[in-house]
């Protein structure tokens, strides 16, 4: 069996025990091959821990690290304490075993708890999955770090810690649909009724990794360089060092498909690079009317997933907005992003099947573009 085939069997595992999270853990599996940094937003409750846990435990003879941060965590608590050893020789060296400089996993729970005491340390292991410590450097073996918040941060100094995680995720409770199969999923878990856990090594993910830098990414660069300027003349902002890694991401994604060239659909993973929670929908807007175009045979799942839109949800929101546009003193930023949301609920009213319901709602949006038009 080949690394790829035993990957996505861990992860189909993973999505049969958590129903309706196929996308964050699809999204997980991208981040191992990439060797990038995952972050998970949403509330308590939605198996956020449960899902890393699981997948962790799939990864053979690997180490697992969970820590739920708070404003008083220690370095200790995270690195190790100080070997009693070596400190009555005068040496400061950490003893990291059972600790996060040794997991080949790493879930970093309410990560904007993180103080200065441990910020700039966790920074550097983020980033470049070295720990250092004083005279200390020490080389990382995690594959992969997954962060967890309920919250964005509000102060500044923690916007560069989420900055450290490329990929970022919205995990909500799942839709009242599909509760019963939560439910017997989670009782199948709860008490360990399970087939044979499929497996995969930590060298299997590092052959993954090394791989995935032999993708031919050429077929979409063009495609690529004019989406980021497309996205930064959004106001969406995608850095130079931001865009060169989440290549890492459109390879990874064409791997898990088997291809070593990368095609168009592959960029659905730029659906989750936002920073504002306002930016999902226009992200996906942009990046599902790209993708969508294409009639691609061998595309990822999650690129062709585009969730059928409610209608009444939708003349909501255009209310919403028509309400916002009306109010006084919007700045010209302010009006972009209406403007932006509005594409993009225009772009979803294509895909919904009642004739009836799409004419009313395109009724609705046009007045809305006519009146943008007369207060511009």
């Amino acid at each position: 069996m080949s690394n790829i085939e035993k990957l996505n069997n861990v992860l189909q595992f993973v999505k049969q025990s958590f129903v309706g999270k196929d996308e964050i853990i699809d999204l997980l599996g991208i981040s191992l091959i990439a060797r990038e940094n995952a972050f998970l937003l949403g509330p308590p409750g939605t198996a956020k821990s449960a899902i890393i846990r699981l997948l962790a435990s799939c990864i053979e003879n690997g180490k697992n690290f969970e820590y739920l941060l708070t404003r008083f965590t220690e370095p200790n608590e995270i690195f190790g304490p100080f070997d009693i050893r070596k400190l009555k020789e005068g040496e400061l060296i950490t003893n990291t075993e059972g600790m996060m400089p040794e997991a080949s996993m790493v879930f970093l729970d309410e990560i904007f708890n993180a103080n200065s005491a441990i910020l700039n340390s966790l920074l550097m292991a983020l980033n470049e999955k070295i720990f250092r410590r004083g005279k200390e450097t020490k080389k990382l073996p995690a594959l992969m770090f997954v962060g967890a918040s309920n919250v964005l941060p509000e102060d500044e100094a923690l916007n560069a810690l989420l900055d450290r995680f490329l990929i970022r995720v919205k995990c909500d409770y799942v839709e009242t649909d599909l509760l019963e199969q939560v439910l017997l999923a989670g009782w199948k878990l709860e008490n360990n009724i399970a087939n044979e856990i499929p497996t995969i090594t930590p060298a299997n993910i590092i052959e993954l990794q090394l791989q995935s830098k032999q993708v031919n990414l050429a077929p979409i660069r063009k495609q690529y360089v004019d989406l980021v300027h497309n996205l930064r003349n959004t106001g969406i902002k995608v850095s130079d060092r931001r865009a060169v890694k989440v290549q890492n991401l459109i390879a990874a994604s064409a791997l898990m498909c088997n291809r070593t060239e990368a095609i168009i659909s592959d960029l659905w993973v730029l659906k989750y690079i936002w920073d504002t929670e306002e930016q999902i929908e226009i992200l996906a807007g942009i990046i599902d009317s790209i993708i969508e175009k294409e009639n691609e045979p061998n595309a990822h799942p999650q690129a062709l997933y585009n969730k059928t839109p409610n209608a009444e949800e939708l003349i909501k929101e255009v209310h919403l907005l028509t309400e916002k546009w009306n109010q006084e003193g919007l700045s010209f930023e302010e009006k972009n992003i209406v403007k932006d949301k509005l594409r993009y609920v225009q772009t979803r009213c294509n895909w919904i099947k009642n004739q009836e319901h799409k004419t009313h709602i395109q009724t609705e949006i046009e007045k809305l573009w006519q009146t943008m038009l007369q207060t511009m």
